[in-house]
């Protein structure tokens, strides 16, 4: 144990029972125990009992009276800063810092100045960007500590003092010195940036790979050991950008490439090198695995656990390229890595004799060797086994030993591997190194830190006399911190004794010291190691720093500040020496590889000791020459490596004493690299070394605890008495308080900001605090419990009060109950007898009518038997004489008929003998000839009547035949027309061959896709039916759940959905963020090139900054090759952006693919009919029809492309007039030119309709010429039918009637046929129509698939996919509409042009003609006559001309203010710029619309760039810009923005443009101004949200300030510095949302902006509760509810409830809630993880951690209730994300918000100075 420690203060107060103290422990090192008995002066021993309740009796040496140390009360375990401990010693030390390592994973602890790190060997999540831009501007106190802390406060006072700065990072191999240096390079990288496009933050990052690779080996302490020391300055240039570094490398540690210890390695780089040996490029290298070579092989294992050589060697080469190094240097370099490895597995094999050695020449490590350097190989092998020795008289060649053969080569590895990475750091600085002027500089010190081993040698030795340097450094510059604040306090104070160990670096580095006597011995050409000790012995025997071991004579002990170390002298004089043989230099030295021999060429003129010497050379190697000089031969050697350490070291010591310095001491908690396992030996050996415990007793000699008088005010304001606390004055306060409670002053000192007080002094104050809470308590604990006891016997007197009563009045009604019950006894009594009486009566009365009932039954039956039995025969004999009396009728009946039978037959005999005679007279046959004379006379008037109707088809038919002989004329005549073009059809046939081959080629291979389509959808259908089996089966689960399940689900889907559009509105508005930033930053930089005042032309204004803009919709690009023309013009890159042009060509080749495929089907179709008819008419007449359809599709081809130029011709003459106007825009530009380009375009115009006119005229005759063969097809067949007639001139009797009357009929079958083939047009109009139905079939499919897929979904989802889909169907139509207008109004717009011209040219006509009368009249007129204009209504337009566009901008947009326009229509100027536009469009002025917008959109960027922090200024354009993006809506014309407008309003909407696009870019300037927005907002509220939401104490007396240490929050300071209240942000508040309101800003859009600010407010309140250990208590909880309430209420109050703001602030509700909740029980974990759903595991588990008790009441969490919560929280998905991105921004939206204003009601002030507008 440090016998500083032994000392403990006096146990005044504090030496009663139960006071805690530590005592010594031999495992533990100090372990607590406790007082079981008052411990009086005088006693010998202390009565303890432990921790496991040992009992244990600790004695005490009376004479000294040395006490054990006190143990710091349990609210003080834990802190941040060791020096906020109340009792500073070394186990108080210890136990906090096992405590936060242990208990709360806390790595990082402050010490005074000191950040003390303990590797925890484990990967934590506290290093990402978020983190880093959490500590970015913060105070050092303010939050947890944390490397990038020591890093900030860096960076702050480099900024702030203007100073240069140094991080100092030390400790044990293993500890984590690089990492964290590593981190705070990071940090830099990330804080600085670079101030160009070098990237120089990467390259300084980058470097890191390469040293780790040359520079870092496996060790048995550390997997990635750091076996040199580096530091690193990183430059900055006057904005405290990086741009530059520089490094600095110190003692590489060399004998490790020759030389490693048993599970150990070699530097990092043999090993990657190795395991990529199998790459192409690495074939000559001639390597294997690294088992295979000497030199990395020695220590045992090869590999790492956890590490991937061949990628760590990939990141290595990645490094290489980045920094600049060519891939030709990265091949030499490998080669020599890989030539040190052949090098050391060369076999050197001993002769004989023993004094010589040789080498095989056929050593194929010794071949590689001389292969990849360069050199020779006989020189090599020879000058390996030699050496040269050099006399006065003559020069020889001396063979050398087996041993020192093995010397001599491992010291020219080491040479090489030295002068190699020496090379490489060059080259680092070189590409690190910037031509900028550095104004400051941030240096990073990773240097090793004290070692010890059991066998100690040069390299330890070097190792701790740099760190005995240092932690004088470290010892000068506490103890100077400490005078100087006691100093600016002005407190009186003695000198401090410190350890002072300069008498050790003297002993060392002092003329005669360690290192001068090692350097002597090096120069005595005998000198050994054991002279050297002996004269070690002999001088400084007497030092205090030095001694002799006792078993040893080889060997010398140095005691140094942190332990006693034994070094063993073997190979101290070699090291030092660093001796490698000339000649060996020489063959390297020529190499044939230039980067070879370049690295020992620098050394040619470092080997004569003078020149070394003189200049003061950094090397570290020490060339043995072959010949010394013969001059100056006392100075003959090199500098040695110790004097290069020392001169090195004390540039050092320069360096960091120029600066400010920072310390970070790393801490290696145990051997085994296991995670957070500490142990305490370890752990105080380390804290004894770095000089923590140093810091900690000079704290404590002094005045450690320090509180200011408002902390210590409010945090034992409750030890003031009443009375005192009239008092306002805090300052007089604290002094009558402390002068009450500590009697003794020298335990305290009032400052002039502070109070100082003596170790033990706040543990005391501590305890009369707490003693002062316990007697409250009691009070308040007797009171309550007197009360409750009154509470209890009040309501026991009243219970039994009630309970009497009860009980009495259930006695009176239990006796009247049973009266009532006797009486109703008599009463049932009374009417039971009555009932049985009655009853009895009642069944003799029945008895005796039954009875008469029976009798009078009887009698009645006998007289009704009587009666039926004369009834039934009276009936029978009415049936018997009724019978009787119809079989006497049926007899007479019988006989009148056989009488009248016999009669009629005698009659019928007698008439028909009559009618035989008369039919034998000749008058009957007169009577028939009569009628046959009638019929007769019918029959020819029927015959005349046949033969008229024959002549008239006669007629009929000679008029058809003389047409019929006409038509043939007259198609003899073009047949013969058509044979003079015979030869051309000829060889069109022929390629119409050749294509109809091509085409059934393409069939072909169409049949076979058709096919593999056909197996296609058949395996789709199979698919499909499984998958419908699958929907089934789907279904029917999901009919099974429930609707409450359905109802989840759906609402996930549309929360899912919901998240992912505002995910793809948020990546957009990133976009556009990202772009204004880099127009932002294009600006800056185009500043910084061309300072001072800069003036632009005219017409470069505003092409150079918006040629991104996008043209106006007009006709201008009305069909694709205008199309194309254009975007030919504007260029590739600009017409990319042009959104509308993309869509018109992409509709364009839609339209032509579908009028391909219509051409391809009635190709099909023509060539079908073609075939029939080829099959019925001859060979020749189809060659005659294709010809003449070739021939015909050729010309008009011709005339086609003739069109098309004539097209461009005339697009040309266009251009070129346009350009001449613009050109010649003066006064007396010449009109002959422009009247010559007129009468050419009027030329062209006329052959342009001459030759639309012959294709229309060509098209025409094709037609008729079809038509013409067809009705000649259909009259052949008259014409043989008339030839057929030989008598149809003369009269035919009825059989030629008849057979006339059969040709008419044939002929009306041709006439049939004719008609015929006009229905073939109408059946392919049909199958037109056919195939439209087909199509929209087939379209109706696709919708039905649809349909059933979005039955799949939820009806959430339903809905909108049906609205994507009819949002994707309206796009297509209005796409089909708006090309349809745009054509519409080109052909509108031509006959508007030629109307113009010849309105013009009438108009001169009429000037010249009034012009000539008025010359004749003007005798005439004798007085002048004034024309009076009717007043006409305002139509809300406003003309300017084009001169004063910018004095518009100026005056509406650049230099307006928001004040001007105090109590006028809100976003007037929106409107009168829509105004304007709306007259640029009535006058059909695209180029002055395209100005006016874009002039405006730059005036709005340059005034929000002007005023980039004033909020109500980006509100005022914020609001105009989107009024003014309303009214380009509400104003287009489109239906869906028209809805809500007035009949008067839609006269106001544009005529002639479609400004879609401008719409879309005042959307995206609109986006911008909202983020810049929300930015002034955020910077404005930032600073007020910790003091305001965490550290105000908006509920007084709640809180109370823990002891605070070395480092003091900046929140620790009087009233009214730098803190703020919740009052503070609420009138913030109140100002964002006034000024938004007066300005007419949307609601919607006021919403989003509390939303966005209230998000800000959550996470920055979040992630500073997550980052600090002092505000994560339960009335830190309190206060927090209390601010969000409050917060709550005033958006209540402004109505703005609605906005989401309240679910943002979710994640910090549910942590305040968290703060207050119980944390014992396993229900409480339940209840914690059900109610914090919105903090992830990572989250909780961080605030359970860091959750501290206030008063010693309140009681911490146990680590067994975190691992409970981990293990429930385990199955959440949460992300790893500790810190919440208070960056992060919601995407924003507009919608729309038509106004009710007309343009016509708009008044215009005159503070505007708008008077060059004119309303029209």
């Amino acid at each position: 144990m440090d016998p500083s420690y032994t000392k403990s203060p006096v146990l005044n107060w504090n030496t009663q029972q139960y006071t805690r103290v530590w005592i010594p422990d031999p495992d533990e090192v100090w372990s607590s125990a406790e007082l079981t008995k008052d411990y009086k002066e005088g006693e010998k021993s202390l009565q303890l009992k432990l921790e496991d309740e040992t009992i244990r009796e600790y004695p005490i040496d009376v004479q000294s009276n040395q006490l054990p140390f006190l143990r710091n009360p349990d609210i003080l375990v834990g802190e941040n800063d060791l020096t906020a401990l109340s009792y500073l010693h070394e186990p108080a030390v210890l136990h906090n810092l096992k405590v936060r390592f242990l208990e709360s994973n806390h790595i990082y602890t402050y010490c005074g100045i000191v950040l003390v790190a303990i590797n925890p060997y484990e990967q934590l999540p506290i290093y990402g960007q978020d983190v880093i831009y959490a500590y970015s501007g913060q105070n050092m106190g303010d939050m947890d500590p944390h490397i990038f802390a020591v890093a900030e406060e860096a960076y702050k006072q480099m900024a702030r003092d203007e100073k240069n700065q140094s991080i100092i990072v030390s400790g044990e191999s293993g500890a984590g010195k690089t990492v964290s240096a590593k981190y705070a390079m990071r940090y830099f990288a990330t804080v600085g940036g670079s101030a160009s496009e070098t990237n120089i933050e990467e390259k300084v990052l980058a470097s890191s790979p390469i040293m780790e690779a040359i520079g870092n080996a496996k060790t048995t302490r550390n997997d990635n050991s750091s076996r040199f020391g580096k530091y690193i300055q990183i430059g900055f240039d006057k904005r405290y950008h990086i741009i530059g570094a520089n490094m600095r490398t110190y003692l590489l540690e060399k004998s490790r490439v020759v030389f490693q210890a048993d599970d150990e390695r070699n530097y990092h780089i043999f090993y990657q090198l190795c395991a990529a040996a199998s790459l192409p490029e690495f074939k000559e290298l001639a390597l294997t695995c690294a088992e295979d070579f000497f030199y990395t092989s020695q220590g045992g294992d090869t590999s790492i656990e956890g590490v991937d050589d061949a990628e760590d060697f990939e990141k290595t080469r990645q490094a290489f390229t980045l920094l600049g190094v060519r891939e030709s240097h990265q091949i030499s370099i490998f080669k020599i890595i890989a030539s040190i490895l052949h090098l050391g597995s060369v076999a050197i094999q001993a002769e004989r004799d023993g004094d010589s050695c040789s080498i095989s020449p056929q050593d194929e490590h010794l071949s590689n060797f001389c292969h990849l350097l360069g050199v020779e190989h006989s020189q090599m092998e020879h000058w390996l086994c030699h050496r040269k020795l050099v006399t006065t008289s003559e020069t020889y060649v001396k063979t050398m030993s087996l041993q020192q053969v093995v010397n001599a080569r491992n010291a020219l590895a080491k040479h090489i591997y030295a002068q190699l990475f020496s090379w490489i750091v060059e080259h680092i600085n070189k590409a690190l190194h910037t031509s900028l002027k550095q104004h400051s500089f941030i240096g990073v010190l990773d240097i090793y830190g004290f070692e010890t081993f059991e066998v100690n040698s040069f390299e330890q030795f070097c190792i701790n006399f740099a760190n005995e340097k240092l932690q004088q450094q470290f010892n000068s510059h506490v103890f100077k911190l400490e005078q100087e604040e006691y100093m600016k306090e002005q407190i009186p104070w003695t000198l401090i004794d410190f350890y002072d160990n300069q008498p050790c670096i003297d002993l060392i580095e002092a003329k005669l010291g360690i290192l001068d006597l090692l350097d002597e011995e090096c120069k005595v050409p005998k000198g050994t190691d054991q002279n050297w000790v002996q004269k070690l012995y002999d001088r400084h025997s007497s030092s205090q720093h030095f001694q002799k071991p006792r078993m040893s004579s080889t060997s010398f002990i140095v005691i140094h500040f942190a332990d006693k170390v034994e070094y063993l002298s073997d190979g101290f004089l070699e090291k030092n020496r660093d001796t490698v043989y000339e000649e060996q230099i020489n063959i390297l030295k020529a190499s044939k590889f230039p980067l070879v021999a370049d690295l020992f060429h620098d050394d040619k003129d470092a080997a004569p000791a003078t020149t070394s010497a003189g200049k003061g050379s950094s090397s570290k190697i020490n060339i043995r020459p072959a010949k010394p000089p013969l001059k100056a031969s006392n100075k003959e050697h090199k500098k040695t490596v110790g004097h290069q350490f020392r001169n090195s070291l004390n540039r050092l010591m320069e360096t960091l004493n120029a600066t400010t310095p920072h310390y970070v001491r790393c801490i290696k908690p145990n051997d085994d690299k296991l995670p957070f396992h500490f142990d305490p030996k370890r752990a105080v050996q380390q804290l004894r070394a770095c000089g923590v415990l140093e810091t900690i007793r000079i704290s404590a000699a002094g005045y450690p605890s320090r509180w200011t008088y408002h902390d210590f005010f409010h945090r034992y304001r409750v030890l003031v008495k009443k009375r005192e606390l009239s008092n306002t004055d805090k300052k007089a306060i604290c002094k009558s308080v402390l002068e009450s409670l500590i009697k003794d002053p020298d335990k305290f000192q009032f400052g002039r900001t502070k109070i100082f007080f003596r170790a033990g002094q706040v543990a005391y104050l501590e305890k009369l605090r707490a003693d002062k809470f316990r007697a409250a308590t009691i009070m308040i604990q007797k009171t309550v419990r007197g009360w409750l006891q009154r509470v209890k016997y009040q309501r026991l007197k009243k219970a039994t009060m009630t309970l009497q009563r009860y009980c009495r009045g259930y006695l009176a009604r239990r006796l009247a109950e049973y009266l009532r019950r006797t009486r109703a006894a008599v009463v049932f009594q009374k009417q039971y007898r009555m009932l049985r009486a009655r009853r009895a009566y009642q069944r003799v009365c029945r008895a005796a009518v039954v009875i008469q009932a029976f009798a009078r039954a009887t009698f009645v039956r006998r007289i009704y038997r009587q009666v039926l039995l004369e009834h039934k025969a009276t009936i029978i004999q009415k049936h018997a004489r009724a019978w009787m009396a119809r079989r006497c009728f049926w007899r007479l009946r019988d006989a009148a008929i056989v009488i009248q039978c016999a009669f009629r037959r005698l009659k019928a005999k007698q008439e028909l003998k009559a009618l035989k005679i008369e039919a034998r007279s000749a008058e009957h046959l007169k009577r028939l000839n009569v009628g046959m004379e009638n019929k007769v006379v019918q029959l020819q008037r029927k015959i005349d009547d046949q033969n008229k109707e024959h002549k008239t088809l006669l007629e009929q038919l000679s008029a058809v035949t003389v047409t019929h002989t006409m038509e043939m004329e007259k198609l003899e005549k073009e047949l013969a027309h058509y044979q003079q073009l015979q030869e051309e059809v000829q060889s069109l046939h022929t390629k119409l061959q050749r294509a109809h081959s091509e085409r059934q080629v393409l069939e072909d291979a169409h049949s076979r896709e058709k096919d593999e389509l056909r197996k296609r959808v058949a395996d789709l259908e199979q698919e499909n039916a499984l998958l419908k089996d699958e929907k089934e089966q789907l279904n029917s689960q999901i009919l099974c759940q429930s609707k409450d399940e359905f109802a989840q689900n759906s609402m996930k889907e549309n929360l899912l959905m919901k998240k992912e559009l505002e995910e793809e509105r948020s990546r957009y508005q990133n976009l556009v963020k990202e772009y204004s930033q880099l127009e932002q930053r294009y600006d800056n930089l185009r500043d910084e090139q061309t300072p001072g005042h800069r003036r632009n032309s005219s017409n470069q204004s505003s092409l150079e900054s918006d040629s991104n803009y996008p043209s106006i919709s007009t006709s201008e690009v009305g069909d694709t090759e205008d199309t194309l023309q254009q975007v030919e013009e504007i260029g590739v890159e600009k017409a990319a952006m042009d959104m509308t042009v993309f869509l018109k060509l992409q509709k364009r080749v839609r339209e032509l693919e579908q009028e391909r495929k219509k051409l391809q089907v009635q190709l099909e179709k023509r060539e079908q009919q073609e075939s029939k008819k080829g099959q019925m008419e001859q060979p020749r007449n189809e060659l005659d029809q294709d010809s003449d359809l070739a021939y015909n599709s050729l010309k008009r081809q011709e005339l086609e492309s003739e069109n098309k130029k004539l097209k461009n011709d005339l697009n040309e003459l266009r251009k070129a007039v346009a350009d001449q106007a613009t050109q010649n825009n003066t006064p007396h530009s010449s009109p002959d030119s422009y009247s010559l380009l007129l009468n050419q375009l009027k030329l062209a115009n006329e052959e342009l309709e001459v030759r639309k006119e012959e294709v229309l005229i060509l098209r025409t005759q094709i037609v008729n010429a079809d038509q013409r063969r067809l009705a000649g097809k259909s009259t052949e067949p008259n014409i043989n039918a008339r030839t057929s007639w030989p008598n149809s001139e003369k009269h035919v009797d009825q059989e030629d009637a008849i057979e006339a009357y059969h040709g008419v009929c044939q002929t009306n079958r041709l006439l049939e046929a004719q008609l015929q083939a006009q229905s073939l047009e109408h059946e392919e109009e049909v199958e037109s129509l056919k195939a439209q139905v087909e199509a929209l079939k087939e379209e109706m499919d696709k919708q039905q698939q649809t349909f059933c897929q979005t039955l799949l979904l939820s009806p959430e989802a339903q809905v909108e996919f049906g609205v994507q889909q009819e949002i994707s169907r309206l796009t297509n139509e209005n796409l089909d509409l708006k090309e349809l207008v745009e054509k519409l109004e080109k052909n509108e717009r031509k006959l508007k042009k030629q109307l113009k011209i010849y309105m013009k040219k009438v108009q001169d006509l009429e000037a010249a003609q009034a012009l000539a009368q008025s010359d004749r009249r003007h005798h005439e007129l004798t007085r002048q006559v004034t024309v009076q204009r009717k007043e006409k209504d305002f139509q809300g337009m406003l003309e300017y001309h084009k001169e004063d566009e910018t004095l518009l901008i100026r005056n509406l947009v650049t230099d307006l203010k928001p004040q001007m326009l105090s109590g006028t229509v809100p976003c007037l100027p929106a409107y009168i710029l829509y105004m304007c536009i709306r007259h640029a469009d009535y006058t059909n002025d695209d180029i002055k619309v395209h100005s006016l917008l874009t002039s405006t959109i730059n005036g709005i960027k340059k005034v929000l760039k002007k005023h980039n922090d004033d909020f109500e200024m980006t509100t005022f354009w914020l609001s105009n810009t989107c009024r003014l993006l309303h009214c380009l809506k509400q104003y287009s014309g489109d239906e869906g923005f028209m809805t809500q407008n007035t009949a008067k309003q839609n006269e106001h909407c544009l005529k002639n443009f479609d400004l879609t696009e401008y719409r879309q870019v005042l959307s995206d300037l609109s986006i911008q101004i909202y983020q810049q927005l929300i930015k002034i907002a955020e910077g404005l509220l930032q600073p007020m949200i910790v003091s305001a939401m965490l550290e105000n104490e908006s509920i007084q007396g709640l809180s109370g300030m823990k002891p605070m240490g070395y480092r003091k929050r900046s929140s620790s300071m009087v009233d009214g510095d730098n803190s703020y209240c919740l009052e503070a942000i609420v009138h913030q508040m109140n100002s964002f949302h006034m000024a938004m309101c007066d300005q007419g800003l949307d609601p919607e859009i006021i919403l989003q902006v509390f939303k966005q600010l209230f998000y800000m407010i959550n996470a920055v309140t979040l992630n500073n509760l997550l980052l600090r250990k002092d505000v994560c208590s339960w009335s830190t909880g309190m206060q927090l509810r209390y601010n969000i309430s409050q917060l709550e209420e005033w958006l209540r109050g402004r109505n703005l409830h609605q906005s989401g703001a309240v679910q943002n602030m979710e994640p910090l509700i549910q942590a305040a809630q968290l703060l207050q909740l119980k944390k014992k029980t396993h229900e409480d974990a339940e209840a914690i993880c059900s109610l914090c759903t919105s903090l992830s595991t990572q989250q909780i588990v961080k605030i359970l951690n860091l959750y501290t008790p206030l008063n010693e009441f309140e009681e911490r969490v146990t680590v067994s209730f975190i691992r409970t919560i981990q293990a429930q929280l385990q199955e959440r998905n949460d992300p790893q994300q500790l810190l919440l991105d208070f960056k992060h921004m919601f995407p924003v939206l507009f919608p729309f918000n038509p106004s009710s204003l007309t343009m016509d009601s708009i008044h215009i002030p005159a503070c505007l100075n708008l008077e060059f507008l004119n309303e029209v």
